[in-house]
This record gives structure tokens, sequence and C-alpha cells, in this order.
């Protein structure tokens, strides 16, 4: 079994990684990502799940209900870290599988991917107390930058990376939006009043710490709301609310059939809108271990055929004793 593998199997134990194995970890994370195409491939079948928030047990759980990667294809929608107890262990385990199985896992880029938000919502407070310092935090964070950040299409579009610093302050894990088989665009909160066609987000700087407003800014923050008609203010600070004419819109100009996001707390598990244009997936059960809601994955076939895996948090016994209660109650 090589290093890696032992590793992995130590994060499924939910064991952390020593902080030199840690960095070691994402350097060999920064090899593999900056030799893709800033236009990722995504073929379907895949699996495609949403917020995790550092839930670790009930990300075992959905496991269990989707299968071991890299036997299934995954793709995350982004929110790997903060709220829940572990996640250290959660986002390293996904970073590990990214790196042993790097056809079989794609992760893309949430609002919590960022240094500001991680600072106040528990991802920085866990690696300090579990670390003694702060640089697994900052090795983290500058993978976060580097999730590429363009839409990931298996036909079309050819963009790729012409210039990338490789050095603790490069950014990393960008991939912001994805598209599959040319058919689902994939993204972690919603669309922008700045991006008409998917080329749009080609000319976007993906290299940087999540801006406060712009297109960036609003594909990782905005939401769909069934009462506005067009775009409205966000009450969350960040991106905007986007209504039906507005994806109806989109979809057409881009010739896609849906639109698959997260970033919004669904007590079901998933949720059509706006005639089936439009659907939010939420994979962290329980959320904040008090929410009470269920959770859901969305597997697609070759043929692109939907079937919604639903599953409940996992059970007590199976849990580890935390430490701390989850970081604060503004659900982001």
């Amino acid at each position: 079994m090589s290093d890696l593998d032992q590793q992995i199997e130590q994060l499924k134990r939910c064991e952390p990684l020593k902080e030199s194995e840690v960095k070691a970890l994402c350097l060999k994370a920064m090899e593999i990502l900056v030799e893709e195409s800033n236009v990722q491939r995504v073929d379907a079948p895949v699996t495609i799940c949403g917020d995790i928030h550092g839930q670790f047990y009930d990300m075992k759980e959905l496991f269990k209900v989707g299968g071991d990667c890299p036997k299934t294809n995954y793709l995350f929608l982004g929110d790997f870290v903060d709220r829940g107890f572990y996640s250290v262990e959660t986002f390293l385990l996904l970073l590990a599988l990214k790196v042993r199985y790097p056809d079989r896992i794609t992760l893309i880029r949430g609002n919590h991917e960022s240094r500001q938000i991680t600072q106040v919502y528990g991802f920085y407070e866990e690696c300090l107390r579990k670390y003694g310092s702060v640089n697994v935090w900052r090795y983290c964070t500058d993978i976060f930058d580097y999730l590429r950040y363009t839409p990931l299409n298996s036909l079309v579009l050819e963009l790729r990376v012409i210039i990338i610093s490789i050095n603790c302050n490069a950014n990393f894990l960008s991939f912001i939006c994805s598209l599959v088989e040319n058919k689902i665009f994939c993204v972690h909160g919603g669309l922008s009043p700045a991006i008409m066609t998917l080329d749009q987000i080609r000319t976007i700087d993906r290299k940087q710490e999540v801006p406060h407003e712009g297109a960036m800014c609003d594909l990782l923050w905005s939401d769909p709301e069934d009462i506005v008609d067009g775009w409205g203010l966000s009450p969350r600070g960040a991106g905007f609310l986007f209504g039906g004419s507005v994806v109806t819109s989109f979809n057409h100009s881009n010739n896609i059939d849906y639109i698959c996001r997260a970033h919004q707390l669904v007590m079901e598990g998933y949720k059509w809108m706006f005639n089936s244009q439009l659907v939010t997936v939420w994979s962290a059960p329980n959320y904040c271990y008090r929410c009470g809601n269920v959770a859901a994955i969305l597997e697609l076939d070759e043929n692109l055929n939907k079937e919604f895996r639903v599953f409940d948090a996992a059970p007590q016994e199976s849990r580890g004793a935390p430490a701390e209660k989850p970081a604060p109650d503004y659900f982001l």
C-alpha cells in the first residue's frame, strides 16, 4: 500500500494527517491541478453532491449511499469546510482522493472556500486547535484559490492556463463552474448579471481570494428566488437574488437543460424551481447538527437520466466525540 493510500485510510477513520503530510499532499495536488485545463472534462455518469460543511461522518454516509471513489465518479459543488466539527479531515480526504484518482473526482469552489469566511465560521480555529498553528489553514486556503474557475465542458471550449506561479500564495483549486456533457451547468451559488454566456466565464481571473462583488462573487453567492422578477438584492450581503426569467434566458442562450447548484439548505435534500430549469442539491443532513433535514445526491447515468438518492445523518453511535460546538448561527 502506498503512502497516499495509507493516508486515505487514515483520513477515512477521521484521523488528521501530520502537518508535514498535509504540506506534501497539497504540493502533490498542485502538480496535478496545474496540468489540467481551465475547461475540465466532466463526463457522465457522475454523481453530484452539494454542501458538506465539515460533517465528516455524514459524508461517510454519502459515500455509503453513492459508492466509493473511484467506482463512482463524483462532482462536489463546494463548501467542504466550516460549521461542522471535522472540516480538516473532510477537506483533506476529498483532496487526497483527488490526488489518488484525479479523473474520478472534481471539486469546485464554494463561498466558504475563502480566507475571510473561514476565519469566521470555524475552519481557521479548527486548524489552530488541531495543529497548534495556522500553517495547515494556509496550505488549504492556498488550495482553495486554485480550484478551477471555469465551466467544465466535455466537447467545446479550450482555455488553458498560460502562466502559473507555483508558490505558497498561488491560487489552487478554483473550478467554480462545470458543464456536464454540455447540458447541465453546475455551480455553487447561482448566476451573475455580468455573465450571459459560458464563454464570458473564461475571462475571469480565478487566481484570487473571493472578491466582495463582481462575477466571481456572484457565482459563489447568488440564490434563486420565486418572487423576484429579474435581479434583486441578496440578504446575504453578497451576490444577487435571481428569478425564473433570468434562468430561462441563461439556459436558452447556452443551450443547457438545467442548472444544478448547492448553497442553500433544503429540508428535503433537493428542490426544483422554475419549471425544472434549476435544482438545488444539499448534502449535509441535520445541518449544523440541529436542523433536522435530510440530504441528497444527484446521480446521472451515461444518458443523463436523473436519480436523487436521499439519506439521513449518520447515527450518533458511529460519530466521534467533538471538542467544540459548531460555528456561528448565520447560515451562509
